[in-house]
């Protein structure tokens, strides 16, 4: 795991930049200095929780591949797309391949590690940093945090859990990996603390209470824990307290888009902020517009969204996906600047679609998924319904059974969530209920995206649940000897 000094910490926050004119983010450290003096007043905190976020939303490139390149909704426009992931897609994953590295993930939770290890440290010497302001910062860093290693259990399974800042070039970490969940178990007890401590909507501007942790974030991270680990009591509770707090909602069918642009929505629970002008840049742009030959939508997604195929509006061609010609569509959502397939984000909007990590639509399918697995039937059609009107799409209506509504709400979460880096986690979550049960139809739904000279090769690849994760990468095997490769991979 490649570890930063906090030389190199300082720097990255000296390039952070502002995402608004009321200017959310500008405290910002003078250039050269070191650990002993730089930690001295709040405002030195808060720069240091900015730089955290900034770190995180360097990541949203690789979110949106892990939660979609292996699923069934994208595939490549191989005319420009890296060696490294056409072979992600083929399903020749090696441990050398580039985006099996993690360590961007680690330089985010070495900035949490900071913020936790030192913020207490300088309420002790700056008289006018008070505990709720302390206790608001780490609960921002616990959030990013436990975020963070969401993701890398989800995408590595196991990995190691580095808890304390890596702080000089002659101090580090050589960890072995621990089980993905015992890492889950952890950082949910230290969300349920450390939730006492988020604000509600008490940030400035709407950019902070939709861009910063809050309780509301807190909760649609616990939700996607506790349904990942098939605690769906929990799972219930917790979208229940984004229900009682009166505070989201669904987005009417006609402004669906605005979720997107101008983002920051009322549906919008957290989503990672971006600003082309400031040069605040996201990356997933770049993946989706026409001629950046990237990702595409699948034939799956096309079945789904064009109007050859499906009634869908509010979310159908022109929104979700734009078609060019008869086989030549493109991802509308991160590139588009309204729901009509034709006028794009020019200029400094190009890179500036804000990426969406919870949203309220999202979580109510989350608790929707719960009840239907404790057989409340009822209650998970009236949400999956809820969902399906506010889209202008009929209704359904469907057995009793686990598995009936398994898939309904699968595909719901498809047709809502298209390329928001959710579709591969969800099919995984799928893959590994009830001790792998429906492992088949998970190789039934990928496959379906693969060249068909590939599908036996690929099925035979996912009929093992480890391969369904990602490699440690070989640098990290070398320079770190406690560490062992996901069994899958040792060839």
């Amino acid at each position: 795991m490649k570890k930063t000094t906090i030389r190199s910490f300082l720097a990255v926050l000296l390039i952070f930049i502002q995402f608004s004119c009321s200017d959310w983010m500008e405290l910002l450290p003078p250039q050269g200095l070191i650990r002993e003096e730089f930690w001295k007043t709040k405002e030195d905190v808060e720069a240091a929780v900015m730089g955290a976020y900034d770190a995180f939303a360097q990541l949203d490139g690789l979110l949106f591949r892990f939660g979609e390149m292996r699923a069934d909704l994208v595939v490549l426009d191989n005319s420009n797309t890296s060696t490294d992931d056409q072979k992600i897609m083929e399903g020749t994953i090696y441990p050398e391949n580039s985006l099996c590295k993690w360590t961007d993930f680690y330089k985010v939770i070495n900035y949490c590690n900071e913020i936790i290890k030192y913020a207490p440290e300088v309420k002790e010497i700056d008289n006018t940093f008070s505990d709720y302001q302390l206790q608001g910062y780490l609960s921002e860093a616990y959030f990013l945090r436990s975020l963070t290693y969401f993701y890398l259990v989800r995408v590595f399974k196991d990995v190691p859990f580095v808890l304390e800042p890596s702080e000089s070039d002659d101090t580090d970490f050589y960890l072995p990996k621990t089980d993905g969940n015992e890492i889950l178990d952890r950082i949910l007890d230290d969300l349920t603390q450390m939730r006492n401590f988020a604000t509600v909507d008490g940030y400035q501007t709407l950019a902070e209470n939709k861009g910063r942790a809050t309780k509301a974030a807190y909760d649609a991270l616990m939700a996607d824990i506790a349904l990942w680990t098939f605690d769906y009591e929990a799972c219930i509770t917790y979208v229940g307290r984004i229900e009682a707090s009166r505070k989201y909602l669904l987005m009417p069918s006609a402004r669906w888009f605005e979720m997107f642009y101008p983002g920051n929505s009322l549906e919008s629970i957290f989503e990672i902020q971006y600003s082309n002008s400031l040069n605040q840049r996201n990356r997933t742009y770049d993946l989706t517009q026409r001629y950046s030959y990237n990702y595409d939508p699948s034939m799956r997604a096309v079945e789904m969204f064009g109007k050859l195929y499906t009634r869908e509006i509010y979310r159908g061609e022109d929104v979700s996906i734009k078609k060019y010609g008869e086989d030549e569509f493109i991802i509308w959502k991160f590139v588009g600047r309204a729901p009509d397939g034709y006028t794009f984000r020019t200029g400094t909007d190009q890179n500036s679609c804000n990426w969406i990590v919870y949203r309220y639509a999202d979580v109510l399918l989350m608790k929707a998924e719960a009840l239907s697995q404790i057989n409340r039937y009822s209650e998970a059609l009236k949400i999956v319904n809820e969902i399906r009107k506010r889209a202008d799409v009929p209704v359904l209506s469907l057995a009793d059974s686990p598995t009936a509504y398994e898939d309904a709400i699968l595909e719901e979460r498809a047709l809502e969530l298209a390329f928001e880096g959710k579709r591969w986690f969800d099919l995984l979550r799928m893959g590994r209920r009830n001790n792998y049960n429906r492992k088949s139809k998970l190789i039934e739904i990928i496959v379906k995206n693969i060249p068909s000279t590939q599908k036996r090769i690929i099925a035979t690849k996912l009929s093992n649940p480890l391969g369904w994760y990602l490699p440690v990468y070989e640098e990290e095997l070398e320079r770190n000897i406690n560490l062992e490769q996901n069994p899958y991979y040792n060839y």
